[in-house]
């Protein structure tokens, strides 16, 4: 671009000075990451809002790295944030409110510009159909204690989680990370995320009624959407972003099983997507279309140069077809593809991301066997429990 243009986008872009951050540390932002160099003193040019930043340190030779810790960030036009390296703890950590006015007058004086990586304004459009409906709510309702978010402090929480074959290794995965470059960070409260139950347990009523609840989550998505998010959609989907990004960028189990939540939930309705939250579902396909579809990119020159320290999740041990998406979205897609009456923006983005899955992956949606006309495989865990309730306690 002409100096002209990024002059302007250094002064109107947020800056995130970086101190003395040791070289080979891995530093995301939303969907860039980098490998730190001996003059790296931050990165300059951000657009104004919300942001991802993720980080590993790493061993002295660079061939060993810690866990990921990553936090989000919601700063306004020509705003600076400022990091400092604690390297007792090996992590990133705040300045104190003088050392913080120095150091914003030295960025706005353009004393640190020669040292500030730029960001990537070609990749913000990515960045923005990942985060769209994260706001500044999303992150304060949502972010643990301090606002760091890492494996190393959701291992009480997800201890007794019962956890698939394929989430285990996930969790192998990840944990086998700890202690490689740093000891273990103390234990701490994970992500506060909304409660979603994978069943409705209700005492009283039929079990034919108890089995319709299950077979339609739609009653469990309004009742969740009015009790927990004060009947906005938009606020349950910031949500769904949320536990995304910190799943994929900073490789958090305990988001990944709220993502998985979230998905089972929606994909697990049989009404609402006709009758009551047509354009939530609109707007959920064309969400986790652009998270698959980020996903799912073949490797690139940025993460082949930082692919040792930062493993990807969305591999093999996702797309089997005996995994729970194959599952749930070949009930959802059999569901809205055939039926007859069908809002046209959702059939157009329902068949777009079949088309993503059948294209990347290879998946066939082949139907095994119905249930009024619900498909589930024996060993689907999303597929619904039918509890008989003895007379006696109706």
């Amino acid at each position: 671009m002409d100096a002209d243009t990024a002059l302007e986008l250094v002064r109107r872009g947020v800056t995130l000075l970086l101190l003395d951050v040791p070289q080979h540390t891995l530093l995301g932002i939303d969907t860039q990451m980098f490998s730190i160099g001996p003059a790296f003193k931050g990165l300059k040019m951000i657009p104004p809002g919300i942001h991802f930043v993720y980080y590993s340190s790493s061993s002295r030779d660079g061939k060993e790295f810690s866990p990921i810790v990553g936090f989000f960030v919601d700063a306004g036009p020509s705003e600076v944030v400022i990091r400092r390296w604690n390297a007792e703890e090996e992590r990133l950590a705040s300045v104190s409110e003088e050392e913080a006015e120095r150091y914003c007058q030295a960025v706005r004086s353009m004393e640190f510009d020669r040292q500030l990586g730029p960001y990537d304004q070609n990749r913000f459009g990515d960045w923005k159909r990942l985060s769209n409906y994260i706001t500044k709510e999303t992150i304060q309702r949502l972010e643990p204690i301090g606002g760091e978010i890492t494996v190393t402090s959701e291992s009480e929480i997800l201890k007794n989680t019962p956890k698939t074959a394929m989430e285990k290794a996930l969790d192998e995965q990840l944990t086998t990370k700890k202690g490689s470059a740093t000891e273990d960070m103390s234990q701490g409260r994970g992500c506060y995320y909304t409660s979603i139950p994978r069943f409705v347990k209700r005492q009283g009523i039929e079990s034919h009624e108890l089995t319709s609840l299950n077979l339609d989550k739609t009653l469990l998505l309004e009742t969740i959407l009015a009790t927990e998010f004060g009947g906005s959609e938009d606020l349950l989907l910031g949500e769904f972003q949320f536990s995304f990004i910190a799943f994929l960028m900073g490789q958090s189990l305990e988001s990944f099983f709220q993502w998985k939540a979230l998905v089972g939930l929606l994909l697990g309705c049989t009404e609402a997507p006709f009758q009551t939250r047509t354009q939530l579902f609109t707007k959920f396909v064309r969400v986790i279309y652009y998270q698959l579809k980020h996903g799912l990119q073949k490797e690139t020159a940025d993460n082949r140069n930082t692919e040792q320290g930062t493993s990807a999740l969305l591999d093999d041990l996702w797309f089997s077809t005996d995994s729970f998406l194959h599952r749930l979205c070949k009930d959802f897609f059999s569901l809205v593809l055939g039926a007859p009456v069908v809002d046209g923006e959702l059939l157009s983005w329902t068949r777009k991301f079949k088309e993503l899955l059948e294209n990347a992956l290879g998946w066939e949606f082949q139907q095994n066997s119905a249930v009024d006309g619900m498909y589930f495989d024996e060993d689907d865990e999303f597929a619904p429990t039918i509890e008989i309730i003895d007379d006696q306690n109706l």
